[in-house]
């Protein structure tokens, strides 16, 4: 008699390994990173960004810009997937023109899939705020929260990229090479 293969169950893949698995999608080297925050620093309006780079983007990435900045609040929705400022209430539901978009990305899954593969480090002040906030996730874990002091504008630090995701670091070039690409980015 012939066996009938039973279709394995389906279920939620947990939500640590989805993110990382955005995570591949989204940012497969230092320049998919650096991307993403300069495309964030220009939507948030900024006159000026700085850009830091540590051995080609391997162990530390920093922008920082003199944007129109982000709250508490603001920066804790920044770092949910799928969470995003860059949609005019207009262009979400049901007759949305997702197509009329503005702005250089929209989709809200950079800063946690970066956040789930290195540690990131948010400082923000609101303009016209008194003070800035600051948040680290390490690897998705929340390891900080708290009050920071800095001008108006946003400052993100990518730290150890890909550093405890040994399947996906082997894929990046040398440092050299991960430095031309941010370059040119």
């Amino acid at each position: 008699t012939a066996s009938v293969r039973q279709m394995p169950e389906i279920r939620r893949l947990p939500s640590a390994l989805v993110n990382r698995i955005a995570a591949g999608e989204v940012v497969e080297r230092p320049a998919a990173a650096l991307k993403e925050l300069v495309e964030n620093a220009i939507d948030a309006g900024a006159r000026r960004i700085g850009v830091v780079l540590a051995d080609g983007g391997l162990q530390r990435i920093e922008v920082v810009d003199d944007g129109c900045g982000m709250g508490p609040e603001g920066m804790a929705l920044a770092l949910e997937r799928h969470a995003t400022s860059k949609l005019p209430d207009s262009l979400i539901g049901p007759d949305g023109a997702i197509e009329l978009v503005t702005t250089l990305g929209f989709r809200g899954e950079a800063l946690p899939s970066i956040a789930s593969v290195a540690r990131l480090t948010i400082e923000s002040r609101e303009q016209g705020a008194a003070e800035g906030w600051r948040r680290v996730v390490d690897h998705g874990a929340l390891l900080a929260d708290d009050p920071a002091a800095l001008p108006p504008g946003t400052r993100v630090r990518v730290e150890e990229l890909f550093a405890k995701v040994p399947a996906r670091r082997k894929f990046l070039r040398t440092a050299r090479s991960e430095y031309a690409a941010c370059l040119d980015v």
